[in-house]
């Protein structure tokens, strides 16, 4: 039984996206809904793996659902839900806790980063959430998913565990009509756009970030046409006008993000971008820059501080993506539960 085409990929409600979501996954999410069935997640099971406060929660939520909207994904093309919401998510996350294996998870190294020196203090969820996020994509059965370099790894987990899984279970599987013995698709990491990699305004070794603790690393999706004008002057630079040529952009890290900014914004290559800007001192280049920034950003900011003012609406929008999410994943998980021998309804 071949699987059917079908995208997924999520952002957590842990404060305001910025500039680098923008570039580096939301033009794309847009682009993928024209011509493929996208189902994009607000995911909030994931965010709890650090505390969080509920009231804040809630509003974060509604803020990158309103930032997925404003950056243009359609609700109608698109499905667009808050996780929490289908519970296939946390079903299908516990049984990959039970055919994922420890070694795996240790060889994650985002849980190294995130729970740093303080590992033994850090939650279950923390530890075992990339086997959430392989259950947020099979749910669906989904075999694209577009993400950052730094998920690459994940997505390889994902692959990991739906191989095992379809060989620990293989002849359940044919029997439920897989010929192949393939129940889940081994998806695809998907690593393209504008700007895959949008580093810091502050460090352009540092990838952006919302966790960051200044505010000037990063443009936020909320932030108006002056605050936006006002970040890029202050963006880190070096001494040297910029080069005609990429290759004099190499070990000038400022330099090369800012440049790539550019380009992304601009939807032209950064050779392009440098045989219009180089040779520029970078106060020239960063009027810009900035001019760029607001015509792109300021109507993405002001649709959001408008949805924003009508959570309602954002609500509805939600709820709908919910019902339109667990309308397919729920046949699937009926057959999974069937195929794992648990005793139920069958798909």
């Amino acid at each position: 039984m071949a699987h059917k085409e079908r995208v997924f990929s999520g952002m957590q409600p842990t404060g305001s996206l910025h500039l680098g979501n923008y570039l580096g996954a939301m033009l794309q999410w847009i682009e993928w809904q024209k011509t493929r069935e996208c189902i994009y997640c607000v995911v909030d099971l994931h965010a709890i793996t650090v505390w969080q406060d509920p009231a804040e929660l809630r509003k974060s939520t509604r803020l990158v659902a309103a930032s997925y909207i404003a950056s243009g994904l359609d609700p109608k093309k698109s499905i667009l839900f808050n996780q929490s919401q289908v519970t296939a998510h946390a079903e299908l996350a516990w049984i990959f806790n039970c055919v994922a294996r420890l070694g795996w998870l240790n060889r994650m190294t985002q849980f190294k980063e995130k729970a740093g020196k303080d590992r033994e203090k850090a939650s279950v969820g923390l530890y075992a959430y990339p086997n959430l996020m392989a259950a947020d994509i099979l749910a669906y059965q989904a075999t694209h998913v577009p993400v950052g370099e730094d998920q690459k790894q994940h997505i390889e987990l994902a692959r990991d565990i739906a191989q095992k899984f379809n060989n620990d279970f293989r002849e359940s599987i044919v029997a439920a009509g897989y010929e192949d013995g393939n129940f889940f698709p081994l998806p695809e990491p998907v690593i393209t756009g504008p700007g895959t990699r949008v580093m810091s305004l502050r460090d352009g070794k540092k990838k952006m970030s919302k966790s960051d603790p200044s505010d000037l690393s990063r443009i936020n999706l909320t932030d108006n046409a002056e605050t936006i004008a006002r970040k890029i002057k202050k963006a880190k630079t070096d001494p040297e006008p910029l080069p005609s040529e990429e290759a004099g952009l190499k070990d000038r890290p400022e330099a090369q993000n800012l440049v790539g900014i550019y380009a992304a914004l601009e939807g032209i290559s950064v050779g392009d971008a440098l045989k219009d800007v180089g040779g520029l001192q970078f106060s020239e280049f960063k009027t810009r820059l900035g001019d760029a920034s607001v015509s792109k950003l300021e109507p993405v900011g002001a649709e959001i501080r408008r949805m924003m003012d009508a959570p309602d609406e954002l609500d509805r929008i939600l709820i709908d993506g919910a019902e339109r999410a667990r309308a397919i994943a729920d046949p699937i998980m009926k057959q999974l539960r069937d195929i794992v021998g648990f005793v139920g309804p069958k798909g």
